[in-house]
């Protein structure tokens, strides 16, 4: 059998999406079908981030669809050609990621790729008095753009159909979806992101996440999900530092919890492997502590260079990083490299914490005593 130039076929657009989805979106399990969902809400997410929506809306409709909605000013304005330009072509997918944005799918590769796979999506900007609307089958337009008007308000709407052809099961998860919103509104401070599910036979449900303190209000959350005291003394910092490029926020609280937990994100994405900014983090919290020990002469404390792992222990943290120019090592994004971003975090955690203790003696002589006290006791 002779195999030449004339049998290969190059597929391109949404024709490769579909001959290959699992290229696209990582599978076409579960695993794809949620980065097909989270690739349109990154969109939103970014609008908000920058500055031009103020809310994310998504709802999981009753005919097994997605809407995910803002009130933004984005989609190049009431004639929306940025959007359509994202909905049809590669050219345009997602820029780099920088400190200024959420990476809210690892791996998506943008709204072309949502609506190849997508058996049905329809997407709408509303502005300056007018409607610009378009509908797609499986990444091919039906409709022409049309606009109507006079109407208010401003804002943009996918609604999109995962493909049953496609995808090896439609079903979202209500749970999966609302962790990760709920983790990407601690993380990102003003964001406000709904998820509202319409399926359920008993009733809509909805939930709301917005908290104005940031990963201090993430710390609190985890330490009462872990059945602790409420502690209302959660120390918490964030810093900018040229050296890194980015900023850190770092929160932490001494729970003494057993189910005590040290989380690392890099640009929203969590770093489930660690890398250089949990490597900093723990490096600075041990010199603070070991620094406030001696000062203060607590028994134990020359004993603490011998375990250092114990000054960690019982520590409920988020440590976030939002660089310009993020490096992670591996495919999964999983683990964080850059070099600086340890010497950065590590100087900046025992400066704010040296003052933390400074400021509250007290306080930090019952933290520092309980750890010189528990090194001592293997």
């Amino acid at each position: 059998m002779e195999y030449d130039a004339a049998h290969i076929k190059v597929l391109e657009g949404w024709e490769a999406v579909r001959k290959r989805p699992g290229m696209y979106v990582g599978s076409t399990g579960e695993r794809g079908l949620y980065t097909l969902v989270l690739g349109v809400v990154d969109r939103a997410v970014g609008e908000v981030l920058a500055g031009r929506a103020g809310s994310v809306d998504v709802t999981l409709t009753a005919d097994g669809g997605v809407r995910v909605a803002d009130d933004g000013t984005g989609g190049g304005g009431p004639h929306g050609p940025d959007l359509e330009a994202q909905l049809t072509s590669f050219q345009l997918v997602p820029g780099p990621i920088g400190r200024h944005t959420a990476v809210v799918a690892p791996f998506s590769m943008g709204l072309f790729v949502s609506n190849a796979l997508s058996s049905r999506l329809t997407a709408e900007v509303r502005g300056e008095g007018t409607r610009w609307a378009k509908e797609y089958a499986r990444g091919v337009e039906v409709e022409q753009a049309d606009a109507e008007g006079p109407l208010t308000g401003e804002g943009t709407t996918i609604s999109f159909w995962p493909d049953t052809e496609i995808f090896e099961t439609t079903w979202l998860s209500f749970p999966v979806l609302a962790e990760r919103f709920r983790q990407l509104a601690f993380l990102n401070r003003g964001l406000a992101v709904s998820l509202t599910d319409e399926r359920p036979a008993n009733g809509v449900r909805r939930v709301l996440y917005q908290f104005p303190d940031g990963v201090r209000d993430f710390v609190a959350a985890l330490d009462a999900e872990a059945g602790a005291c409420p502690h209302a003394d959660v120390f918490g910092f964030e810093r900018e530092d040229t050296r890194m490029a980015g900023t850190m926020e770092v929160a932490l609280l001494w729970g003494y919890s057993h189910s005590a937990q040290t989380r690392g994100f890099a640009n929203s994405l969590a770093t489930h492997e660690g890398g250089t900014h949990l490597d900093g983090f723990r490096e600075g919290v041990v010199d603070a502590v070991t620094a406030f020990a001696r000062e203060r002469e607590l028994p134990g404390a020359s004993d603490l260079d011998a375990r250092t792992d114990r000054i960690v222990e019982g520590l409920t943290a988020v440590v976030s990083v939002k660089l310009d120019q993020p490096e992670y090592l591996g495919a999964t994004r999983t683990l964080l490299g850059n070099t600086d971003v340890r010497v950065c975090v590590a100087e900046a955690v025992r400066e704010h914490l040296g003052t933390w203790f400074e400021e509250r003696p007290e306080r930090a002589a019952r933290v520092v005593a309980g750890i010189v006290r528990d090194s001592g006791q293997d």
